[in-house]
């Protein structure tokens, strides 16, 4: 069997490991395992989400409504927009392969930071394109310019708060990246973490009614997050009806299930839930920071639900990630992404003492 030759250049994408690996693997009690590696939301699921899941479950065998209306009219109000310049996906990872498979041919190029979401570059990989890096993570509007200029990439990738590093852009220097891009090059502003941007800073805050106006941008949200659905899989895109209607040529019907559209629905409905959430991950993740400044390594200022710890020679995300994980511990080692460093997802006050007792074994 012979296969494209464009999958000899895509890695496999490596999820967080689950419970149930770490369970087999290391003999650990389910209830001894702490999951931090995905950016889960610590607090679960709204419990007026799990009463419409299970009020709803009946209706599994049947088809979603492929309109979507109610979670489109849902997200148009709260973003002041119209619903049909939205589009829903299994998560907004489906919104940035559509993307990808609309606008690029075989030798085009993408640009995006150079430590950034990973399913950006296997997306684009998958239509043969090119990808091209700034030097830095973060998104230094100068840089993004110069590699525009020099390149000319038909997409240009924005990740604001940025996955995995968690640093954040500001509204200012992401519309000045956009203004300085021709139309004729689609940039995706990815808002997965916004909300815990937003909480922490206003200057960060980046909406789809700021970037609607733009014909050439598409703002991509989740669920996942903030609102605590990662395992129903429910992110939207938000951008000009040509940019939709395009999009909506690669969605197939039913892209997301029954139960998903429930739930959805009723998380955009309990704000309060969203805030207590926030308000949780603001309390904990200070006690990440002392942690990091108690122990003399370094970490970047977070602006997400996750904070990622720097390491110098001296120690190995590796090693430390490894030995975390025989104590059914669950982080993500970045060195895959080429920095020695480790990402955590903030849990519940319960799961970052343990966190910090078994981090701190492992250091010593």
């Amino acid at each position: 069997m012979k296969f494209r030759e464009v999958l000899d250049n895509i890695k496999i994408y490596e999820a967080g490991k689950p419970i149930e690996l770490v369970v087999r693997e290391f003999g650990i009690d389910p209830k001894d395992v702490v999951k931090l590696a995905s950016n889960e939301n610590p607090k679960g699921v709204s419990p007026k989400v799990s009463k419409a899941i299970v009020d709803n479950a009946s209706k599994a065998f049947l088809y979603p409504d492929d309109s979507m209306f109610e979670l489109k009219d849902g997200l148009a109000k709260k973003f002041d927009v119209k619903s049909e310049n939205i589009i829903i996906g299994a998560g907004s990872d489906q919104v940035l392969d559509f993307i990808s498979r609309v606008i690029l041919e075989p030798n085009d190029k993408v640009l995006m930071s150079a430590v950034t979401f990973a399913m950006y570059e296997v997306y684009a990989r998958q239509m043969g394109a090119e990808i091209i890096r700034t030097k830095n993570y973060k998104h230094i509007v100068d840089e993004f310019i110069e590699e525009y200029q020099k390149h000319k990439p038909k997409i240009v990738y924005i990740c604001t708060p940025n996955n995995p590093t968690g640093d954040a852009t500001t509204k200012d220097d992401v519309l000045a990246i956009i203004n300085a891009i021709d139309k004729d090059t689609m940039i995706v502003v990815d808002g997965a973490y916004m909300e815990y941007a937003i909480a922490k800073d206003e200057k960060y805050r980046v909406t789809p009614n700021d970037l609607i106006g733009f014909e050439n941008v598409i703002y991509l949200g989740t669920f996942s997050k903030a609102y605590g659905l990662g395992g129903m899989r429910v992110g939207y895109g938000i951008a000009n009806n040509t940019i939709i209607t395009a999009l909506h040529k690669m969605r197939p019907p039913f892209n997301i299930t029954t139960l998903s559209l429930v739930a959805g629905i009723e998380a955009l409905k309990d704000e309060q839930f969203v805030d207590s959430s926030i308000e949780l991950h603001r309390q904990e993740i200070t006690r990440y920071e002392e942690f990091a400044k108690d122990n003399n390594f370094d970490y970047i200022d977070s602006y997400t639900n996750f904070i990622t710890y720097l390491f110098n020679d001296d120690m190995s995300s590796t090693k430390i990630s490894n030995a975390l994980l025989k104590k059914g511990v669950i982080i993500r080692d970045l060195a895959s992404y080429g920095m020695n460093a480790i990402r955590i997802t903030v849990g519940t006050e319960k799961q970052n003492s343990r966190l910090f007792k078994i981090l701190k074994e492992s250091i010593n």
